[in-house]
């Protein structure tokens, strides 16, 4: 749902932001070097929110790790001092600059009981209290090759398609958006010799992905608890990754809603605002469920908790190399299509990797995070 939340305000800001000079002359007209670079205020002000979210990080957010476990050569588990409870120093830094600001009172009266001399007191008569440390639970870990086993491999490979075509839609739909309508002249073949996009503005792209957002948090609260409640993960995730194809195919044809503007002015009117809310709402829907399941089933697919952290730091790995490797393929086959006048080509061919997606989804199985016991393991 936060996610949601940053993509209504996230596209609106950049929208907004997007070539100031161009957009609201009278204000920003005369400022030399918004003019000469029209979109570094929008990313300017994404480096702040990141910089805040650094500083957030770095003196509010405390260790929850338990404890550290080493190997020796010998690959004896060696337990180092627990972590959890260390104070690190950004918290440090926030305590003693707390303790600067704090108001000092001048008297300070304490108004409590003393024992009577000859009297044993509290402490005396309870027992030492001894702090231990923290010791893992796990005694052992699981070695780094056996971590692949089928049901990981089977994980991985769906996550790592379904980044793949969300990162490209997520690269390619502002793309569409922005690209000029195509001119009345153009050759038109329907149903699949057409071209041309959208011709949105900045201002107007960004209001369009704010939709995204709308749509996503409403079903989120409304929607997605119900279903997945009913359905349970695993199958709510392979019903809800056939939206994405059938988003991926209706996108292109959009170009072809007819506009209250004539070409080759941009897209506008109720019906293109309504087709593209209908299109959104599909994808957004197979987001939604699709998302949280991933990440989910990626956590389950572990086969020892002892690697749980190895375990999403190759899904993470694996779903960046999809993300920069889909929409850089994905943006080249874009700009032939346009050229070839067949826009809706590489949605189709995207489409077609998340029917994969969808066939690769039904090999997978939501596991119990704990498929491999080793010896010293406690018992559940």
């Amino acid at each position: 749902m936060t996610f949601n939340i940053g993509v209504i305000i996230g596209p609106i800001l950049g929208g907004l932001l997007a070539d100031p000079a161009g957009s609201y002359p009278k204000y920003f007209g005369n400022i030399a070097w918004l003019k000469k670079y029209p979109y570094a205020a929008p990313n300017i002000l994404s480096a702040c929110f990141l910089f805040l979210a650094m500083l957030g990080i770095f003196f509010g957010l405390e260790e929850a790790c338990g404890s550290l476990v080493q190997h020796n050569r010998a690959n004896i588990p060696q337990t180092l001092e627990s972590i959890r409870h260390r104070e690190d120093m950004g918290m440090k830094i926030v305590r003693k600059a707390s303790e600067l600001f704090r108001p000092r009172r001048s008297f300070e009266y304490e108004h409590s009981y003393a024992a009577v001399p000859g009297t044993p007191t509290d402490l005396e008569l309870s027992p030492p209290k001894v702090r231990q440390k923290a010791t893992p639970r796990w005694k052992q870990k699981l070695p780094f090759r056996r971590i692949f086993t089928y049901n990981v491999m089977c994980t991985l490979i769906a996550h790592s398609l379904m980044a793949t075509h969300l990162g490209t839609f997520n690269n390619l739909w502002y793309v569409f958006l922005s690209t000029p309508v195509a001119p009345p002249s153009t050759l038109r073949k329907l149903p699949f010799v057409f071209t041309g996009g959208l011709g949105m503005p900045p201002r107007d792209v960004g209001l369009a992905m704010a939709v995204l957002g709308v749509i996503g948090i409403c079903m989120q609260l409304f929607i997605y608890p119900r279903v997945n409640a009913r359905l349970g993960t695993v199958k709510s995730w392979r019903i809800f990754l056939a939206a994405f194809p059938i988003a991926y195919i209706l996108v292109p044809y959009l170009s072809v809603v007819p506009s209250r503007s004539p070409a080759p002015a941009e897209k506008d009117g109720i019906l293109v605002w309504i087709s593209l809310c209908v299109v959104l709402f599909i994808q957004v829907m197979g987001r939604t469920f699709a998302l949280p399941a991933t990440t989910i089933l990626v956590n389950n697919a572990s086969p020892h908790p002892s690697v749980l952290g190895s375990m999403h730091g190759i899904a993470q790995s694996m779903s960046a190399a999809a993300r920069t490797i889909g929409p850089a393929l994905g943006g080249k086959l874009y700009g032939v299509g346009l050229k070839g006048g067949v826009v809706g080509a590489v949605f189709w061919g995207l489409s077609g990797v998340a029917v994969v997606n969808c066939v690769a989804s039904h090999f997978v199985r939501e596991g119990d995070g704990h498929e491999i016991i080793l010896e010293g393991d406690e018992e559940e």
